[in-house]
């Protein structure tokens, strides 16, 4: 049986090679190595524009949305805080129009960290732009420290790691307002929402913290039997 294609998304960034300095289509490896470890074939693509999202999703499997520079407040009528790196516009537009087309041909999505955020909003969610200001405290921003999150166990999620995950997740966003479609399966211990799926779809799965990473390749291939 041939291996499903899994597109993996990528962003434009300035990279070294020798004596040459030139803009490049960047991918950590971790994703790619994730969708190899699950039996998958993995597939980067660049953020070419809007146009290119249905012809790329017709001829994928599933989809990874992977983590990045966080999503611009643009994208859902919110206001851009200064604290936050500025948007990459382009990925922006390219992700959501590609996640809402993989959403249409009921293409198996897993949306990581800002590719969680990017689904949301792709459903007309919205976020919450500055995570510290909502909870008096950056206890979600700090790096090195775990964190408990409680799953619903009756979620696909659930079904793939159990019913708490305790990752190492830091993160400025998070979801304000779900998307159409969308329920929330995750949560920290504070409540805010660190998982969600999207209903009546074969595989719509987001989680706010990093699966590709460490050992535990369990959601990974959740997401692959999904895709098969």
């Amino acid at each position: 049986m041939s291996r499903p294609l899994i597109g993996i998304t990528a962003y434009f960034e300035a990279a070294r090679w020798g004596d040459w300095v030139r803009e490049a289509v960047l991918s950590p490896p971790s994703y790619t190595k994730a969708v190899l470890r699950a039996g998958g074939a993995p597939v980067v693509l660049p953020p070419l524009g809007p146009h290119a999202a249905e012809d790329y999703v017709r001829g994928l499997d599933g989809l990874v949305l992977a983590g990045g520079v966080e999503l611009g407040a643009e994208a859902y009528n919110g206001e851009q805080d200064g604290r936050v790196p500025a948007p990459q516009a382009h990925r922006d537009r390219f992700e959501l129009a590609l996640v809402r087309a993989a959403v249409r041909a009921d293409v198996p999505i897993l949306a990581i960290a800002r590719g969680m955020h990017v689904l949301n909003v792709a459903q007309g969610g919205t976020l919450i732009p500055w995570l510290p200001d909502v909870l008096d405290s950056d206890r979600h921003g700090e790096r090195g420290v775990p964190h408990t999150i409680q799953v619903s166990v009756s979620s696909k999620l659930g079904k793939a790691v159990g019913d708490h995950i305790e990752p190492v997740a830091p993160h400025c966003q998070s979801v304000r307002r779900l998307g159409s479609g969308l329920l929330a399966v995750a949560w920290a211990e504070d409540q805010i929402v660190e998982g969600i799926e999207l209903q009546g779809h074969r595989f719509g799965v987001g989680v706010q913290w990093h699966p590709e990473r460490g050992e535990d390749n369990r959601l990974f291939d959740a997401f692959m039997e999904a895709a098969r």
